[in-house]
């Protein structure tokens, strides 16, 4: 169809929105960190999560799905959502502060993935890592490192 956007451009605007999205996210919960408490400014996200997944299931009625037991460790995302939610409000109103606690965020992630690639978790393909993921993760671990120890001099 001419005129489309191509799929490569839809997925690199997703990822942008959904970074842009957890900034504000990380922002909105160190603020109720600083305002509240650790416990409230991860309550607060869970609890509207909460009421905007009702709200849409009302609103869209799907069709139940078959009953099938989930595995053990589709329980920890909760768990872990509800510490990283913590761990990074706190981190936030640190000498850290926002951009520095991404990229922490960033460069974990990026370090799990590798290993998960490596070792195959979560039923994902056994993958060795290439020269170019290296370089990415070098560079990204580079700037998170800049922003870390030098992004509040002035």
């Amino acid at each position: 169809m001419p005129g489309a956007p191509s799929s490569s451009w839809i997925s690199f605007l997703a990822a942008f929105g959904a970074g842009g999205l957890l900034t504000l996210m990380i922002l909105f919960n160190g603020t109720l960190a600083m305002h509240g408490s650790l416990f409230f400014s991860s309550w607060v996200p869970h609890l509207t999560g909460t009421f905007a997944a009702l709200g849409l299931l009302l609103v869209l009625r799907p069709p139940r799905a078959a009953s099938v037991r989930p595995p053990l460790w589709a329980y920890l995302g909760g768990v872990s959502g509800a510490v990283t939610v913590m761990l990074t409000s706190a981190a936030m109103n640190t000498a850290l502060a926002l951009s520095g606690t991404i990229a922490l965020g960033l460069a974990g992630q990026v370090l799990f993935s590798l290993f998960a690639d490596m070792r195959g978790f979560l039923g994902l393909p056994q993958r060795n890592p290439t020269r170019r993921d290296f370089i990415s993760i070098l560079l990204i671990m580079a700037g998170s490192l800049i922003i870390i120890f030098y992004g509040g001099v002035t």
